[in-house]
């Protein structure tokens, strides 16, 4: 009865052992983004092309990001700033602590540059009538 009960266990382990085996789905959209990161991503929705930032990144074109953001994620505990040119240069506009969403169409392809905390850049004049500064870059 023991050598019945070791061969029928055999078989169910192996079952039990594939149904675990099955590989996690990768994470996609905004999801891609790792906490205490900021991330951009060149589609809406966080889809596209991802670039994933600790510090202040003075030219978004060594990452091949430069004028194409369209979506962000600010997964740290700081205020994001986005230059419209390298070396922070140009006007800015924000993305607060755990913001996440689409840049308003006129911030879609614009940014140049990132910096991690610290001071407000000048304002971009495209929502500065509309809304107090910093401009924020979605809503």
């Amino acid at each position: 009865m023991g050598k019945k009960l070791h061969i029928l266990a055999l078989p169910i382990a192996a079952a039990a052992l594939a149904l675990t085996a099955v590989p996690a789905q990768a994470a996609d959209g905004y999801d891609r983004c790792p906490a205490n990161y900021y991330c951009l991503f060149s589609g809406l929705d966080g889809t596209g092309d991802i670039v994933q930032i600790q510090s202040n990144t003075p030219d978004l074109a060594a990452l091949n990001m430069a004028d194409r953001a369209k979506s962000d994620w600010n997964r740290t505990g700081s205020t994001i700033h986005l230059y419209s040119e390298a070396n922070y240069g140009g006007c800015s506009a924000v993305t607060v602590a755990g913001g996440k969403g689409n840049f308003y169409t006129p911030f879609r392809d614009f940014f140049n540059s990132v910096r991690v905390g610290g001071p407000n850049g000048p304002a971009c004049e495209t929502f500065a009538t509309i809304k107090a500064q910093p401009t924020d870059s979605h809503g």
